[in-house]
């Protein structure tokens, strides 16, 4: 498989890629995932905030989700930590952060979206395989492309992804080392839980991977079954 890990910035110009796993371990993916587990029939990916309050006024039954402190017009801030406790069964989530969000809908046009993080990333790497993708782009939205725990998570699924027996250990002390992570248990970030680095670091917590498409004028992220894989493909 032909892997390339680019940051969102440098999608701009570029050819559009046919198929794009967008990467945001802390936190927009994990989040999205547990929304997912919490019963959430889909998530609708924001441009920016007005739209969110503007899709969450138009729809009062639809839940709100946003980066940073509590805010009037969300339900809840981008905190699996959080969020592992709300009820979403056969809601719609209306989620904007600054990086996750803004990474899937510059690759809105691909013909295959995947957005991922560690606690889906064998799901993810599956189903690459299983559609015989061969040629990837990876987009890491943190830090302008250079957050570590993005990149060590893309890099991850990449060489699952080609059926290569892989070590996770090592791409997951990466991501827990990261700035990013730093931010969060140091309360450099608000809108967070003490266990937000640990819940974004539980490798394959889901089964499932998820694939965002445009439905009308909406992109939207959805929960896909990962295909069995049997004998050497498994590995």
């Amino acid at each position: 498989m032909d892997a390339r890990f680019v940051g969102i910035a440098g999608l701009v110009g570029t050819e559009i890629p046919s198929v794009a796993v967008v990467v945001d371990v802390m936190r927009a993916y994990t989040v999205a995932a547990w929304a997912f587990a919490r019963g959430a029939e889909r998530i609708v990916l924001a441009e920016s905030l007005d739209e969110a309050r503007a899709l969450k006024a138009r729809h009062p039954d639809w839940a709100a989700v946003k980066d940073g402190p509590p805010e009037p017009g969300f339900d809840a801030v981008n905190s699996p930590g959080l969020l592992r406790s709300v009820d979403l069964a056969g809601r719609t989530v209306v989620q904007k952060t600054t990086a996750g969000t803004v990474g899937a809908l510059a690759v809105k046009d691909a013909s295959l979206v995947l957005c991922a993080g560690f606690v889906v990333a064998e799901a993810t790497a599956r189903l690459l395989r299983t559609r015989a993708c061969d040629r990837v782009t990876f987009v890491v939205t943190g830090e302008d492309g250079h957050a570590d725990e993005d990149l060590a998570c893309a890099q991850y699924i990449a060489r699952r992804a080609t059926g290569a027996e892989t070590d996770a250990s090592g791409f997951l002390r990466r991501a827990a080392a990261s700035r990013a992570a730093v931010e969060l248990t140091t309360g450099v970030r608000q809108g967070t839980h003490p266990d937000d680095v640990a819940l974004c670091l539980e490798l394959d917590r889901f089964p499932f991977a998820m694939a965002a498409a445009p439905e009308g004028p909406l992109m939207v992220l959805r929960p896909c079954a990962a295909p069995s894989v049997t004998g050497a493909a498994a590995s």
